[in-house]
Parts: C-alpha cells; sequence; structure tokens
C-alpha cells in the first residue's frame, strides 16, 4: 500500500472517529421522532391501565369519569380550566382505588404548570400506589414516575426536606434490584444530617416494623413522641411495634390511644 493510500486511509478513519464520537449525528427530526416513541410507549401503558380500571368500574363512577373526560376534550385550549379537570380526574380515580391512574393525572397537572406543589402531589400520590398495588407492573409504573416528579419537585426546590424524604421512602418501597438498600441508605443518612426530624424517624419506624426490627422501631418511635407528643403516626405505628415485640399491654395502650387519635 502506498503512502497516498495510507493517508487517505488514516483520513478516513480519523474522520469516522470525530463524527462518531464527537458529534450527534441524529437530526432533530430523528431526535424528535425517538421522544415521541417514549411519550407514546408510556401513553400506551397508561392506556392499558385505563381500558384494565374502565371494565372494572360501576356504573356511577364510570359516568362520572366519562363526563369529566369529555370535558377535558372541551377544555383543550384553556390551561386554567384543564387543570381544574385534571384534578377532578385524578380525585375521582382515587376514589375509585385506581391509584396509578390518578397518579397520571396528577402528574399531568404538574406538567401543565410546573409547580413544585404540582410534582410533590403527583410524587405523594404515586407513593400511596407503590404501597397499596400488589401487580409488579403496576408497582414499577408508579415507581419510576414518583421518582421522576420528585427529583422534578426537588429541582424547583432543593431546600425542601420533604421532596428527599419522599424520594427515599419510594426506593425504601420498592428499591432498584441492583440497590435493595438504596431507600433505607438514604433514611439513615437524613437521619444523620437531621435527627430529629419526625418524617424521617417515623418512615424509618415504619420500615422497622415492616422487617421485624421491633426494638429499633420502638426506639424510633418513641423519640418521635418526644419530639412531638401526640404525633398520630408514631402513636398507631407504636402499637404494631409493641405488639411484634411481645409487649400486649402497651400495644393495647397505643392501640386505644391510636384510635381516640382518630376519631
Amino acid at each position: 500500500m502506498t503512502k497516498l493510500q495510507l493517508a487517505v486511509l488514516f483520513s478516513a478513519f480519523a474522520l469516522f472517529l470525530v463524527l462518531y464520537f464527537g458529534f450527534d449525528t441524529k437530526s432533530k427530526e430523528q431526535t424528535t421522532l425517538e421522544k415521541t416513541r417514549v411519550l407514546s410507549a408510556e401513553s400506551t401503558d397508561v392506556n392499558v391501565l385505563l381500558k384494565e380500571a374502565k371494565q372494572n368500574l360501576d356504573q356511577a363512577a364510570s359516568n362520572d369519569i366519562l363526563s369529566l373526560e369529555q370535558q377535558l376534550r372541551l377544555t383543550a385550549a384553556d390551561t386554567v380550566a384543564q387543570v381544574e379537570v385534571l384534578k377532578r380526574l385524578s380525585g375521582a380515580w382515587f376514589r375509585t382505588g385506581h391509584i396509578a391512574i390518578a397518579g397520571y393525572y396528577a402528574q399531568l397537572i404538574a406538567e401543565t404548570t410546573n409547580d413544585e406543589e404540582a410534582w410533590s402531589k403527583a410524587g405523594t400520590t404515586f407513593i400511596i400506589c407503590v404501597q397499596r398495588s400488589e401487580e409488579e407492573k403496576v408497582r414499577d409504573y408508579c415507581t419510576e414516575r414518583a421518582v421522576a416528579a420528585l427529583q422534578n419537585a426537588t429541582s424547583l426546590n432543593p431546600a425542601n426536606l420533604a421532596h428527599r424524604i419522599n424520594l427515599a421512602v419510594v426506593y425504601a418501597e420498592n428499591p432498584p434490584k441492583e440497590e435493595v438498600m438504596r431507600g433505607i441508605t438514604m433514611l439513615l443518612d437524613l437521619n444523620k444530617e437531621h435527627p430529629d426530624n419526625v418524617s424521617v424517624l417515623n418512615n424509618l419506624g415504619r420500615l422497622a416494623i415492616k422487617t421485624g426490627q421491633y426494638d429499633r422501631a420502638v426506639q424510633r418511635l418513641e423519640r418521635v413522641l418526644e419530639v412531638e407528643p401526640g404525633n398520630p403516626i408514631a402513636t398507631c405505628l407504636l402499637a404494631d411495634a409493641w405488639q411484634g415485640a411481645g409487649d400486649a399491654a402497651k400495644a393495647e395502650r397505643f392501640a386505644q390511644e391510636c384510635r381516640r387519635l382518630n376519631e
């Protein structure tokens, strides 16, 4: 091979490296198409959930939701009115027990307003879905969206500790397979930073009960009552913690107090 041929070959190879590693060779149209495909896949998942849910609605709930869906189509040009309808749709689905769909409509509100509170509400709705759902596909659906919503809320207000706590709870409830301790670790780190934060302590106590660590649960939950006497979450959880720890008398005392606080 001549020097000229080698030079041409080298130049072609160098150009390939520059194009491959140095630039995004996708056109704007291609990038947009790929994004559309991702959104379409997500929408298809939502449609599957909607189709399954609508088959099990009673007539009153079905009529209410169909009416709201019609209103949503009619308010397409009015953002304020559309958000109000989305809120009602989210609430209607929540009342029927289809929390994943309620979260979906809460997510649409947040996407429309890009408001911290809206993203937080979407995230916490999806957390309830993760906690209550038994189907893995629904839990995964809600986990992914809870994480995204809470990350958006955090980006809008990094100083709000509640978003970090809720994000840790998501990972604790449905941890990534490669990081099963991620949520617990996040909560323990938050506890080191904020040792008397009631929400962190309550969540650590609840998770300790869930994993059979009753003595540790009692320790954390009693600390909550020292910081905030009468806290209803800690009081009710202590009934379960003492029951698990084998002290029936204390369990009953806290159970009675729990009922009184929730009357």
